[in-house]
């Protein structure tokens, strides 16, 4: 049987193994703080034109009135 020994009296290494003992696993939850996109911030990759858009365009809506 061993021996009760306080924490703050426990050598770092001792300290070290029991702290990684009782630590847990995050799983699939990234441990990372996430904050929201800016929406005011200038975002390079979004689309400039709505040219690049699939299914928009003048183009587009005349090969729909044709069909």
């Amino acid at each position: 049987m061993q021996k009760f020994t306080p924490f703050e009296k426990l050598s770092k290494k001792q300290k070290r193994e029991l702290n990684a003992a009782r630590r847990r696993n995050w799983g699939a939850v990234s441990p990372v703080t996430r904050v929201p996109k800016n929406p005011k911030a200038y975002d390079r990759k979004k689309s400039r034109y709505r040219s690049d858009e699939p299914g928009s365009g003048i183009f587009n809506l005349f090969y729909m009135v044709i069909l």
